[in-house]
């Protein structure tokens, strides 16, 4: 059995997962943003096995850190990581924001916020390898605009949001070649699209699938030997955006993500 994080297990997809983690007899992290939803989570959660809850921001860059400290002292034995928590494109029509450091925040906490959090917990995870990362994020997907990562030149929130999951999926490939031999995999995952969600309902759409649909997906990654370095449309094999591949977008993206982690 595992010890597994996942963030944004508070609703939706994540919430779905942890509990069909924990009935499987995994000890289930679950994080959220908002104290009492995520203790009453944990809660729910121990009444079927063993749960512990965490909570930060993660449009807080501090807090990602202050996060994936209290896992590793609080469980040495983590070896599974899914990052689920993501935002959405937003209501129609709505305006560019901004996260808690001033970051585009669809950007900050679909992609910021993965990547710090997962550089934090690799020792973890390295000593507790095998061990998986599991980046939920999606088929849609557009190249991030290396000149304007930020988006503060003709904002749109569902290019926000393509944006922020083209660059999660492009991190990926680059850190499982970093990975490669240490018995940590990493792969990313379309679930399932249009799933009935609140960040779906948020944007106006009316859903095309269950939760239950896209947590297929991130149950086999987490639990099962799947290669890495791997982009999956649900459970099936399949090619990310074609730039996601490309050496050279890739080295443009993780200069610019070094530049924004420092500012």
């Amino acid at each position: 059995m595992s010890t597994i994080l996942i963030t944004g297990a508070t609703s939706g997809l994540g919430r779905y997962v942890a509990f069909e983690l924990v009935r499987s007899g995994h000890v289930v992290l679950v994080h959220g943003r908002d104290a009492g939803r995520t203790e009453r989570l944990a809660g729910e959660l121990r009444a079927e096995g063993d749960a512990e809850a965490f909570v930060a921001d993660l449009g807080s860059l501090a807090q990602v850190r202050e996060l994936a400290g209290h896992v590793a002292d609080a469980h040495p034995e983590l070896d599974v990581l899914v990052n689920n928590a993501g935002v959405g494109s937003g209501t129609p029509r709505a305006g560019r924001e901004l996260s808690a450091d001033g970051h585009e925040l669809r950007l900050a906490v679909n992609y910021l916020a993965p990547v710090v959090l997962t550089r934090a917990l690799l020792p973890v995870l390295r000593a507790n390898a095998p061990a998986r990362i599991v980046n939920v994020g999606s088929a849609g997907q557009e190249p991030l605009v290396a000149e304007d990562p930020e988006f503060t030149r003709g904002y749109d929130g569902a290019s926000a949001y393509c944006r922020s999951k083209f660059a999660l999926a492009a991190h990926t490939f680059t850190l499982a070649d970093e990975l490669d031999g240490t018995g940590v995999s990493v792969n990313v995952l379309h679930p399932a699209t249009y799933m009935d969600t609140a960040m779906v309902r948020e944007a106006g759409i009316t859903p095309w699938n269950t939760v239950a649909d896209g947590a297929a997906a991130v149950l086999a990654l987490a639990t099962r030997d799947l290669g890495s370095g791997r982009y999956y449309d649900g459970t099936r094999p399949a090619r990310a955006h074609e730039a996601a591949y490309d050496p050279g977008v890739r080295r443009r993206i993780a200069a610019v993500t070094e530049q924004l982690l420092g500012a």
